[in-house]
């Protein structure tokens, strides 16, 4: 029986060079709010550490564009950069257990600049990526961040090795080489949220994709069986070692992003808060609250999203990202909870602050079967002042979310607020929205 390193190899190689026509305008989404996204990462304290830190190491290949700007770098450390920007602001896409998007497309960005591939080959590639990331991480029963891997860290690694090994065209052996390489390479901790360094896991992620598949291009070598061997990939990230590494691999069939999607984010926060938000804001609109009649909030979430949220009494933007806490108060205060929201000047505020010790968070042990990470559902109860009960109800699926989708026009609105401030947001926007026709990439947002 083939085993599932080989079988990857074989499905990269195998796969078409271009995307099916019924999945355009959603790879298409994926290109649009990853750039967006990281047009408005581009100045976060994070990024111009990391920029600070590789110009240490003098000038290096001139191969992809920084931040669809004028500086060009080598290819991964291009992806590092553009990757941790993408990522900076949690405010990216989310499918598979993590943030797909904000690796796989800073990754293909840089290769596809080096080599000169045409847009549909990217979209292409990242349906490759997206597809064995799936394979992988439908084989675990258990949510990683349980025992404190962050998937995009890990799962990014593998799923964006093989999207790239895709773009350059590598046959079976060498496509294999790159992805069990990439398993070497992937790492990222759930502790490590709410700082600098979880935005630097999708970058790192893109970069060490990157690094792999340039490895195997050599002829690196790595082992045969590094995803479903008893000490491989699968294996050591395991939560409870309920992992299936016997089962053959799916890849070639159904195609799981039809069925999976993506979703996009509303809101610059973590994934696990959207549902309480959306909550929140119906319950204070309809029924006009002001912060002062509020008496409590009880937001009932899954285990695995309570254990994401662990800053309780967040002191800066950064560390409300990862708050319940502030997702609330800044709903009830400023009924939105948007970038202008997630400032150290706005999460200081005695009345943002003053909400915080009226939330308290129930756990529920349902699991949604399309993010394991989450309960089923999520429900928010907010008690008033004057003693009345409202009740959200059950909350299935999030304002963004696949099955709750944005309309086009909500996505290019938050692609322009993303890009505000940015000379170029348009015309890039433009390329994207036809990206399937671009004969090259170097050129989006008329930076080449």
């Amino acid at each position: 029986m083939t085993g599932l390193t080989e079988a990857i190899g074989t499905y990269v190689a195998s796969a078409p060079t271009a995307p099916p026509e019924d999945l355009l305008p959603l790879l298409r989404s994926a290109f649009i709010d990853t750039l967006g996204t990281m047009i408005a990462g581009r100045d976060e304290p994070a990024v111009a550490l990391l920029r600070e830190h590789l110009a240490e190491r003098g000038a290096s290949a001139a191969e992809a564009s920084v931040l669809l700007g004028a500086e060009r770098a080598h290819s991964a450390d291009a992806a590092l950069l553009n990757g941790t920007a993408a990522h900076a602001l949690d405010y990216d896409d989310v499918a598979l257990g993590g943030h797909p998007s904000t690796v796989l497309v800073p990754a293909i960005l840089a290769e596809a600049q080096r080599i000169g591939a045409n847009g549909a080959r990217a979209m292409a590639a990242y349906l490759v990526g997206y597809e064995v990331w799936g394979e992988l991480i439908a084989r675990e029963p258990d949510p990683l961040h349980e025992k404190g891997w962050h998937p995009t860290a890990v799962f990014g690694t593998v799923g964006a090795a093989a999207a790239l090994a895709a773009l350059h065209g590598m046959d079976a052996a060498r496509a294999a080489q790159a992805v069990a390489l990439a398993g070497s390479m992937a790492g990222g901790l759930v502790a490590n949220f709410g700082s600098m360094t979880k935005p630097l896991h999708a970058g790192r992620a893109a970069a060490s994709a990157v690094e792999a598949v340039r490895l195997a291009a050599r002829g690196f070598s790595a082992s045969p069986d590094a995803m479903e061997h008893r000490a491989g990939f699968l294996a050591a990230l395991s939560p409870k070692g309920r992992v299936d590494r016997e089962a053959p691999a799916t890849l070639g069939g159904a195609l799981r992003i039809r069925e999976v999607g993506l979703n996009v984010k509303r809101y610059p926060m973590c994934y696990a808060t959207h549902r309480t938000i959306d909550g929140v804001l119906d319950l204070v609109s309809r029924h006009d609250l002001q912060p002062e009649e509020v008496a409590s909030v009880e937001a009932s979430i899954g285990e695995t999203q309570a254990a994401m949220l662990r800053n309780h009494a967040p002191r800066t933007g950064l560390e409300a990202k990862f708050s319940l806490e502030f997702a609330v108060a800044s709903a009830v205060v400023a009924r939105n909870v948007g970038l202008g929201e997630l400032t150290d000047g706005f999460v200081a505020r005695p009345e943002v602050r003053a909400i915080f010790p009226k939330v308290r968070i129930a756990t529920r042990d349902t699991r949604c079967p399309l993010e394991p990470a989450f309960a089923e559902t999520d429900r928010v109860v907010l008690r008033t002042t004057k003693g009345e009960v409202l009740d959200s109800g059950e909350i299935r699926f999030p304002r963004g979310a696949a099955l709750n989708p944005m309309e086009e026009a909500e996505l290019h609105a938050k692609f322009a607020d993303c890009t505000r401030g940015w000379n170029g947001g348009s015309a890039l926007l433009d390329q994207l929205s036809r990206l399937e026709t671009l004969p090259g990439l170097a050129a989006l947002g008329g930076r080449a």
